[in-house]
């Protein structure tokens, strides 16, 4: 049996790994656009930062150490096209047909071009090479204002990090409020005027329009007409899958579409990562769930598929841990759906809780100041989509005393949930 791997993130070292413990003896070939070892694009901030030295950003080692532990052909090449029905895998050097492919491109940072922004003032924040570009220019003291575009997790983390340079910063988004996709609006609330309190600007319902030059000063202009001074802009708009190669080849709606052994449309040809759909199983709808771990998962599955067995993963919910200028936000599920709220603690305090059950399920939540207690809430919300009766073990409900919670609360829970 021979495999292709295209792409070598970390859904693509998973699979890696799931094929050779299943498969001793086959040949796996890896393409690779970069020289770079696996990385997390997340960890990109914390580098920029300092609080995260170079080698840190790469947590399975560099190529040397992996190749040690993993046997596999390293292919540092771009791959032109995936020719799916035919099993080809096409770059500028050669064409070879495989028994088993996988896409694992993952996703591109996404930004619209903004009229006069030159591009040496424009920074992503995706890439190990994007994480280098700013950190140099940090470097050079020659940034005193700054607008981030991006109201989101990687749009916070990137205000942090110019925070902590001493650059004024402005924070933009079209949205009501910050993190709107994760963030209930009176957990926003208190987030913005946290951020505000250590001299952040912040500004909503508004985007940058372009950039101007005034006395010698870049400025940014926003749609509502306001003028700000910015020397560089941080552009966390979002992200998109690549799925470039395969294009007209397998079924693609936003990302590549898979089945719950991560197959595509055409048999034999797998995908995992941020560049296909996962099965939501808040929503039981196919979208793409951009997660470090989730791409993990889907990159054991899809490996372990191509080498025999028959595993499926059947999917995962929305949700974001970041920590972030002194605060911990933790969001699970969609934030749109509503229901009964429960809520504990005080958003002042150091540990705020919110809630949102409809029926037998939680369908959202926001905890405020407390991580301790997020594998726990997760796991619980999983487990009640999968459709089982679970309640909580004395172990898991200890845990939660010991993070903050009260009995009281805990027992309100699965009073709720189980009646």
């Amino acid at each position: 049996m021979n495999y292709a791997v295209v792409g070598f993130g970390t859904a693509g070292y998973h699979a890696v790994k799931a094929i050779r413990a299943c498969d001793q003896e086959g040949e796996i070939d890896v393409y690779s656009n970069t020289s770079r070892a696996p990385y997390n694009p997340m960890l990109t901030t914390y580098y920029a930062f300092g609080k995260l030295e170079f080698d840190g950003l790469f947590p399975f080692g560099d190529l040397d150490q992996i190749r040690k532990e993993i046997s596999f052909h390293l292919i540092q090449e771009p791959v032109i096209r995936v020719h799916a029905k035919e099993h080809l895998v096409e770059t500028k050097q050669q064409t070879k047909q495989y028994d088993r492919i996988l896409i694992a491109t993952g996703a591109r940072a996404f930004a619209p071009p903004v009229k006069g922004l030159d591009p040496e003032d424009a920074f992503l924040m995706r890439t190990v090479e994007d994480s280098i570009r700013f950190k140099e220019r940090l470097k050079q003291k020659n940034v005193r204002h700054a607008v981030v575009i991006g109201a989101s997790m990687a749009g916070i983390k990137v205000v942090e990090v110019l925070h902590k340079f001493g650059i004024e910063t402005w924070l933009l988004d079209l949205a009501p409020h910050i993190f709107p996709l994760a963030a209930y609006p009176e957990v926003s609330a208190e987030i913005e005027k946290r951020v505000e309190a250590q001299g952040v600007h912040l500004k909503f319902g508004a985007t940058i329009d372009h950039m101007e030059q005034e006395d010698g000063q870049k400025i940014a202009v926003l749609t509502d007409g306001s003028r700000i001074p910015a020397d560089i802009v941080g552009l966390c708009i979002g992200t998109r899958a690549i799925t470039d190669p395969v294009k007209d080849e397998v079924a693609i709606v936003r990302g590549i579409t898979v089945n719950d052994h991560m197959e595509t449309s055409v048999p034999g040809v797998y995908a995992a990562g941020d560049c296909c759909e996962g099965n939501n199983l808040e929503s039981g709808q196919n979208q793409i769930i951009g997660l470090w771990a989730n791409a993990n998962r889907q990159g054991e599955t899809a490996g372990a598929n191509m080498a025999g067995q028959g595993v499926a993963y059947h999917g995962n919910i929305l949700h974001n841990i970041t920590h972030f200028m002194n605060m911990d936000f933790i969001g699970f599920g969609d934030n749109r759906l509503t229901g009964e709220v429960l809520e504990y603690g005080s958003l002042e305090d150091s540990l705020y809780v919110r809630l949102v059950l409809d029926g037998k399920r939680i369908v959202g939540a926001n905890i405020l100041d407390n991580y301790r207690i997020s594998g726990i809430v997760k796991n619980y919300m999983l487990r009640l989509f999968a459709g089982e009766e679970f309640v909580l073990p004395d172990y898991q409900r200890a845990m939660l005393q010991k993070a903050g919670l009260s009995e009281a609360f805990i027992d309100e829970i699965e009073e709720k949930l189980h009646g």
